[in-house]
């Protein structure tokens, strides 16, 4: 996906020198035993399920706050034994993660000793406010009184997360750590950088001991009683130390009153399927904990634990899939884009004037420049998928003053397309890294070794890969109907003469009748790179194949060298580097089966994205919490048993969060048209595993409506069930 990094080789090790710098080192695997996560603001924290974190060495749990740990390790024990796990579950919501624990068997004395499970222990934890609130909760159940030691253990090593993700820096800043009362230890760290982080950790009640790595309780329960501890660890990031920070009830509250806030617009559905209802409620609830709120509107991070910032592509992509359901996701990631887009030349960040950000970073590393992120602009289709995201936005919400607000931008971006994404002027926008410490590949798949020849050699730049030329032809039909309604009719019909010349120059160049599929790139000699992949599917979602060749297009992800069972394949089986474990070269992605359904949706192969939905939908019935990760390995699916997890993989991350509201929209064919203030579906389909879908609160403009759509054999029948305002419904075949 990002930075070019987590191509952990389970069959092997790349060469030395081709290892990217960014890598992501698999010593530990994040699908070896179960995590847990949140996310609120900047602040996310990775736990184990008892709700410790740092326990398994080189583990990436800890409280992240932008981009660095500000706590690494923490840990609960009862008479200094881990307690007995019991239960640990994320609540629907995402809001809280609930621990139910009890003691071990524990010999206090020689006279006396405590059975297990007598004392129960529930941990409440949350993020709020950029830290991170724990209540623990204890109860008696024996029928005497019982006397408990608590030690709760504790430290911050305050690492960038590009090293907790395997980077070796040559020096560091400096630690330190004092009590500062009788209720709270802070650890400081005076980076390189020249700002001071700061980890505040406070107890309440005051424990019996406080020394700078442990807290000591001495807890009296009578038969049957309660009593409980608070621990709240605040994130400071440089700014002054007398940030207040709320207590836990007024926090717990507030983060409840939040998500409610931000989901209050948004439609929702349910389904005949209650295994998919869990699915697209823990999306749902992935997505709005993702969700962060910036100065331009909410942004959606990209993924925990690896990518909790804001990238361009993956943003975009999110916001697309769910334009019909929650349009203001788009006007955020289109007002931030803007704000960051490029406006001058430099090289070190890859930027240029007009360009769209491809990720940005806040951690030290980043701001001394030992890894190019800070604001970094390597990423060849942010900028079409910009433009294309902001037609789409108008179409959806006839919204004509954020568009006049962002005209200049989408000018900017279509002028970078036409000269610095075209340097050599063949018509087409290619890459290639103009610093040695960016990513050498810049479309989605950014893996060193994902751009190659049928021979397996890989591929010199400049770049021009197969699914950029078609976001360009997408951008400039998109900017056309834009122009026209900012009344620039001349702009307009150059924007289409345009993109139908780069339409008739893509099939010229990079259709492969031999394999019956477009190539994966054109090299830097404009030779195709004669490879079936995934990627000709995004030829199909943005429109610029032609109707036949859509077709064999289809025809060819639905084989069995591309189709697993689970899903479609990144790399089709019998390529020269297909590998099922690889990052790029095998793999299946969530995101990447969404887009290409909807791509079969546009050409009316429905059921070809129904097959898909289906795939996608019975691997993420087998996902701890229902939770579809950002990719799993492409191994051929058997009978009775799940597909393979990917060691490394991100989970939750937005754009997979987003992939089966993105396969609902297209199997059912749904558009919601402003100007003609009517929402329609086009020969609809249900795959086999939905009878019946309830879409609630589908908003167009003023109108807000509830409607049913229920299979009946092959046909969709569609009722209203609830209207307000005048919004047309149509459904036609």
């Amino acid at each position: 996906m990002d930075e070019g990094v987590a191509q952990a080789k389970l069959a092997g090790t790349a060469p030395a020198e081709t290892i990217p710098e960014h890598y992501v080192e698999a010593q530990t695997s994040l699908v070896g035993r179960a995590l847990r996560t949140l996310k609120h603001g900047e602040a996310f924290a990775v736990m184990d399920a008892h709700g410790d974190m740092g326990l398994v060495p080189e583990s990436p749990e800890g409280l992240f706050f932008q981009d660095t740990r500000h706590l690494s390790f923490f840990e609960l024990r009862l008479e200094s034994r881990r307690p007995l796990l019991l239960a640990s579950v994320l609540q629907d919501d995402n809001a809280a993660l609930s621990v139910d624990l009890t003691n071990p068997d524990i010999a206090i004395d020689a006279e006396s000793g405590l059975p297990r499970d007598l004392i129960a222990v529930h941990r409440t934890k949350f993020l709020w406010s950029d830290a991170c609130y724990e209540r623990i909760g204890f109860r008696n159940y024996d029928s005497r009184k019982r006397r408990i030691q608590l030690q709760l253990r504790f430290d911050a090593d305050f690492h960038d997360l590009f090293e907790v993700r395997g980077m070796r820096r040559s020096a560091r800043g400096s630690r330190s750590v004092d009590i500062t009362s009788g209720t709270s230890v802070e650890f400081r760290y005076e980076g390189l950088d020249n700002v001071a982080r700061r980890t505040r950790v406070e107890f309440e009640p005051a424990p019996l001991q406080l020394e700078p790595h442990r807290a000591l309780y001495q807890l009296d329960l009578a038969p049957g009683a309660a009593c409980s501890v608070i621990v709240i660890v605040s994130c400071h990031g440089g700014e002054p130390a007398d940030r207040t920070v709320p207590n836990f009830l007024i926090a717990y509250r507030d983060t409840r009153r939040a998500l409610r806030t931000m989901t209050r617009g948004i439609a929702t559905g349910e389904s005949s399927n209650e295994l998919f209802n869990e699915v697209a409620c823990r999306s749902a609830s992935d997505l709005y904990m993702l969700m962060t709120p910036t100065e331009h509107g909410h942004y959606p991070y990209a993924g925990v634990p690896w990518y909790s910032t804001v990238f361009g592509r993956d943003g975009l992509i999110t916001a697309m899939m769910l334009l019909w359901m929650d349009p203001q996701v788009a006007k955020g990631v289109l007002q931030y884009l803007a704000a960051m887009q490029a406006t001058a030349m430099d090289p070190a960040s890859d930027a240029e004037p007009g360009k769209i950000l491809h990720e940005r970073r806040q951690g030290e590393m980043a701001l001394l420049n030992e890894v190019p992120f800070r604001r970094y602009y390597g990423s060849v289709d942010a900028t079409p998928l910009f433009v294309m995201l902001a037609g789409a936005y108008f179409a959806r919400t006839g919204d004509l003053a954020t568009i006049k607000a962002l005209w200049s931008h989408i000018q900017a971006a279509l002028r970078w397309c036409d000269e610095y994404g075209d340097r050599d002027g063949d018509g087409f926008v290619e890459y290639r890294a103009k610093t040695a410490a960016g990513l050498v590949n810049q479309g989605w798949k950014d893996s060193y070794d994902s751009i190659f020849h049928a021979d397996g050699r890989l591929a010199e730049g400049p770049i021009a890969l197969c699914e950029v030329q078609a976001y360009v032809y997408g951008a400039k039909c998109a900017a056309a109907d834009l122009a026209r309604c900012l009344d620039e009719p001349e702009f307009a019909k150059s924007l289409v003469c345009e993109a139908e010349e780069l339409q008739a120059r893509f099939e010229q160049a990079f259709w492969c009748e031999e394999i019956g599929t477009y190539a994966i790139a054109l090299d830097g000699d404009k030779r195709r790179c004669v490879v079936r992949s995934s990627n000709a599917g995004h030829a199909l979602f943005a429109g610029i194949a032609c109707p036949q060749r859509a077709r064999r297009v289809a025809e060819s992800l639905s084989s069995e060298h591309s189709f697993s069972g689970w899903g479609i394949r990144t790399i089709a089986a019998g390529e020269a580097r297909y590998n099922p474990m690889s990052y790029h070269n095998g793999s299946i992605w969530p995101h990447d089966n969404a887009l290409i359904a909807m791509g079969f949706a546009r050409y009316g192969m429905k059921k070809e994205a129904a097959r898909v939905f289906e795939g996608l939908f019975d691997a993420g019935a087998y996902q701890e919490l229902r939770r579809l990760p950002e990719l799993f390995c492409g191994f051929l699916r058997r009978p009775r048993r799940g597909p393979t997890a990917y060691p490394v993989a991100c989970s939750p991350q937005a754009w997979a969060a987003a992939a089966p509201f993105a396969f609902l929209n297209a199997c059912l064919g749904l558009e919601l048209d402003s100007r003609k203030n009517e929402i329609r579906f086009t020969d609809p389909v249900l795959p086999e595993f939905l009878d019946e879908v309830i879409l609630r609160g589908l908003r167009l403009d003023s109108s807000s409506l509830d409607l049913r759509l229920h299979r009946h054999g092959r046909d969709v029948t569609l009722n209203v069930l609830g209207r307000t305002g005048g919004a047309r419904v149509t459904l036609s075949k």
